[in-house]
């Protein structure tokens, strides 16, 4: 029987992802293989069975699996009806190699707040000028793997540090139409990224690329209402694209950024 899928595989420009792969297969079965790096799997439907390290192992709808690098596997779908999932190969700089035992033990996390991180990053991921988005989603990601590889799981949601929560604020004020890696924050304000996300998300009640996103479509706001095209202020503003300031005006605003000009100002 021919094999039947669907696949889409790129190289997002977000530091420590190697690839990203989404995929449905039905009849399709993976030989042994490996990978130069992390294989950071959830499936949406149905299931994977794989053996790793000689040992025979499988997914669940809810958890999380993480295949370490340069360890064999295999994979095949558990029902007759195939799979969907999702992958980021995540490199050494998010998932340092002396971690590769632990994971060969335990590949596979039922944790549903790490799956729905994971999910938003791929969201993220999905869509060209959400880097910085990416990356804060990325750098909590790997901050919890690294947590249920060594055993240590905890609730990191109540970190407070108002004074670095505001000097990433002025550092986003002064680059948001140029942009700024959430990496460079980082290593300006001399914390780890992950640690970055929590104080900013706990000060303001906001990530901090929910805070970019918000400057500039202000700044746009303003721009049209001037007279000056989608287009124009698209790039004025620091969005990405045309594409991706329409797609992050209109999830603010609730209209096009077309639309919000010609409406003489009526849409907020």
């Amino acid at each position: 029987m021919v094999a039947q899928q669907r696949i889409r595989a790129w190289r997002p420009p977000v530091p420590g992802v190697a690839e990203v792969f989404h995929a449905h297969f039905v009849d399709h079965a993976y030989p042994m293989h490996t990978h130069e790096a992390w294989t950071l799997l959830i499936v949406d439907d149905g299931g994977v069975r794989y053996d790793l390290a000689h040992h025979e192992h499988g997914t669940l709808p809810q958890a999380v699996t993480l295949l370490p690098p340069h360890i064999p596997h295999n994979g095949q779908s558990a029902t007759p009806a195939g799979f969907r999932k999702r992958v980021a190969y995540l490199d050494s700089s998010v998932i340092p190699e002396h971690l590769i035992g632990l994971a060969v033990d335990r590949p596979l996390f039922p944790d549903p707040l790490l799956r729905d991180r994971i999910h938003r990053l791929h969201r993220a991921l999905e869509h060209p000028g959400e880097e910085f988005e990416a990356e804060g989603r990325l750098a909590l990601v790997a901050e919890r793997l690294r947590d249920h590889l060594a055993h240590t799981v905890q609730d990191r949601g109540q970190a407070q540090d108002p004074t670095l929560a505001r000097r990433l604020r002025e550092l986003l004020d002064a680059r948001f139409r140029e942009g700024i890696s959430l990496q460079q924050a980082s290593e300006q304000l001399h914390a780890h990224p992950a640690h970055l996300v929590r104080v900013f998300s706990r000060e303001f009640g906001m990530g901090p690329h929910q805070y970019l996103t918000g400057r500039r479509v202000d700044l746009a706001r303003g721009l049209l209402l001037d007279g000056m095209s989608p287009a124009l202020a698209a790039t004025a503003s620091g969005f990405y694209d045309q594409p991706h300031f329409t797609r992050q005006f209109k999830r603010v605003l609730g209209t096009t950024p077309g639309r919000y000009a010609r409406s003489g100002g009526g849409a907020g």
